[in-house]
């Protein structure tokens, strides 16, 4: 098997009781058994992600007897966003938390991952359903990033971005829904910035709860830019705008 995943009831629940990370389970839909239930339990006690899916999607992961069962083990732990937070503020040093609202290409991901670590963003936060799954190509793409910087994950995003705005950071959603330029946004402070989706960007409602709202300035024919990109710009201007303070 993939170091990635297991399959099959007895080996999924042997995952969870031995406390490795896991990133998600996949169930097949409409599946019966008392054994898959004390799965889903016991998944549910310790807030894994289950999501129900065709048994189509289980089988392009593996077409081995799967049981109707696959679970993908994280290559990092976790982080606290409380503890993130905590950190952040007793290094003497503004935080810095990068939002990630439904961003669901690995590539992209990863790519995101190495521009924060290396700019020094101080934790990564992501929705614990909609999100890129954390394997093997993440850690590849990031450049071994996800091993230094801390990704917390929540069940739900909206409060996650309350609790940080209740800690004093202020929330910059980047979109294109907006004629502020990002150039003329304060970056310096406290700061969480929202990215949205590959597809359709921030959703409505982490719109409503982000304090600014700010878009890449774009002068040529193509209105928009990779997300991975347009993470990169965002996050070095902050880091310039602190340099220059």
């Amino acid at each position: 098997m993939s170091k990635d995943f297991v399959f099959g009831i007895h080996p999924v629940m042997e995952a969870i009781s031995s406390g490795k990370e896991i990133d998600k389970i996949l169930v097949q839909k409409n599946l019966p058994g008392e054994s898959l239930l004390k799965v889903l339990k016991e998944a549910n006690r310790l807030r894994i992600p289950v999501q129900k899916v065709p048994t189509e999607k289980l089988n392009r992961v593996t077409r081995k007897n799967h049981q109707g069962i696959i679970c993908f083990i994280s290559p990092i732990n976790f982080a606290s966003l409380d503890q993130v937070v905590s950190n952040a503020f007793s290094s003497g040093k503004d935080p810095l938390i990068l939002i990630l609202d439904r961003i669901s290409d690995v590539r992209n991901f990863g790519a995101i991952i190495r521009t924060a670590e290396c700019a020094g963003v101080n934790g990564i936060l992501i929705p614990e359903k909609g999100s890129a799954a954390l394997n093997a190509d993440a850690m590849k793409t990031s450049a071994g990033a996800l091993n230094y910087i801390p990704v917390c994950r929540v069940r739900n995003l909206q409060s996650g971005i309350n609790f940080l705005k209740e800690s004093g950071l202020t929330m910059v959603g980047m979109t294109e829904k907006t004629e502020n330029s990002l150039y003329k946004t304060p970056l310096s402070g406290p700061l969480g910035i929202v990215m949205g989706s590959e597809e359709d960007g921030i959703s409505p409602e982490m719109l409503r709860v982000c304090d600014h709202l700010a878009s890449i300035p774009m002068t040529g024919k193509i209105g928009s830019l990779n997300v991975s990109v347009s993470a990169a710009v965002v996050i070095y201007e902050c880091l310039r705008q602190r340099l220059s303070q």
